[in-house]
């Protein structure tokens, strides 16, 4: 995030001094503010010019000519979620607010939309049948299935983009030609994409083992069914700390005991608890491997990322799990189909 504190002016500066903000520097934005840096409001170039048409005077403060009621984004807000809303609402900066109205940073359009390069390869898996999905699966594999204004697979592609991200490996099975024909090798995105055919179904993990070399860095694999706002380089960062073979996104999951639960010692009733939430942390579908797993997998023995981290722990490898706090569904029936088609504009932008 940049560096937000010059754009700092109070309310009863004179508009002279946020017009000097504004051209001083990359901000090209004022943030009103009080003296403890709680937000009053914004202004742009744009709110000086409307003033100026109204007669507001440059000598006045510039509280007149504010935006008392700007968007703004929290401290948990993913960088993902912010650029979302920037083009969405077609702004070019977001100020950060925190829980007590003080202003805690600032986003700026131009630096979410080229993000530090990862060389970290991808490896997304779009060999599944989708049978919960026939018949729409019966002529479309489920990762290029239409959510919102594009495929699935093509959401998954654009977000790990707009985070760095550009060699990529998708595995390929159940009409494959049509995944590589939409996709190429990438180069409308940006990008570098290579396939990974599998002439039969080889589970979760076992693409992994038509990787043309090793490479040298920890890699992202992803399911190709997934809408998410997940951030991969925290995600890699959160890896390396734990100094993790291999670390799994995990989801928290709730399920609500339909009936009223009862607690026995024996034939006694010692207690009633009536339709229990039980909370889990399942498997999210996203991994970030050492180069050194690939071990585990062999040519054409079909392995599901579930047993490579079995045999992990088996070994005393150092495994770790990253909770998902950001959007994620999984799109595996009909529901969440209509679910992911209903939301997509609040989740990706267009």
């Amino acid at each position: 995030m940049t560096d937000w504190t010059q754009s700092l002016v109070a309310p009863a500066s004179p508009i002279l001094d946020a017009v000097a903000v504004i051209n001083a520097s990359s901000l090209q934005v004022a943030l009103v503010v009080t003296e403890d840096r709680k937000l009053l409001g914004t202004v742009t170039d744009g709110d000086v010019r409307r003033g100026l048409l109204k007669r507001v005077a440059l000598e006045d403060p510039v509280n007149r000519i504010m935006n008392a009621h700007p968007t703004t984004a929290s401290p948990t807000d993913t960088r993902q979620q912010v650029l979302a809303v920037m083009r969405q609402r077609k702004i070019n900066q977001i100020p950060v607010v925190d829980a007590h109205g003080r202003v805690a940073g600032l986003y700026l359009l131009n630096d979410l939309i080229q993000p530090t390069q990862r060389d970290n390869w991808v490896v997304l898996q779009a060999g599944g049948l989708g049978s919960r999905l026939k018949p729409l699966t019966d002529g479309c594999p489920k990762p290029m299935l239409q959510i919102g204004s594009r495929p699935l697979l093509e959401s998954i592609l654009v977000n790990f983009i707009e985070q760095g991200f550009n060699r990529f490996f998708i595995s390929v099975n159940y009409k494959a030609e049509m995944v590589q024909r939409y996709f190429a090798d990438g180069s409308k995105w940006g990008a570098q994409i290579e396939y990974l055919r599998e002439d039969e179904q080889l589970g979760t993990a076992g693409a992994l083992s038509l990787l043309p070399e090793t490479p040298t860095l920890p890699m992202v694999v992803m399911n190709g069914d997934l809408l998410t706002l997940v951030n991969f380089n925290q995600m890699l960062d959160f890896h390396n700390e734990q100094s993790a073979t291999a670390t799994m996104g995990v989801r928290e999951y709730d399920f609500q005991v339909p009936f009223g639960v009862v607690k026995l010692d024996e034939q006694r009733l010692v207690a009633l608890e009536e339709k229990p939430v039980q909370r889990y942390f399942i498997n999210a579908g996203v991994y970030v491997l050492e180069p050194s797993t690939l071990s585990l997998i062999h040519p054409g023995q079909r392995t599901d990322m579930t047993t490579v981290f079995r045999q992990l722990m088996d070994n005393n490898a150092e495994t770790a799990v990253f909770p998902i706090r950001e959007y994620w569904l999984d799109i595996g029936r009909y529901d969440d189909l209509e679910r992911a088609n209903r939301e997509f504009n609040q989740v990706f932008a267009a």
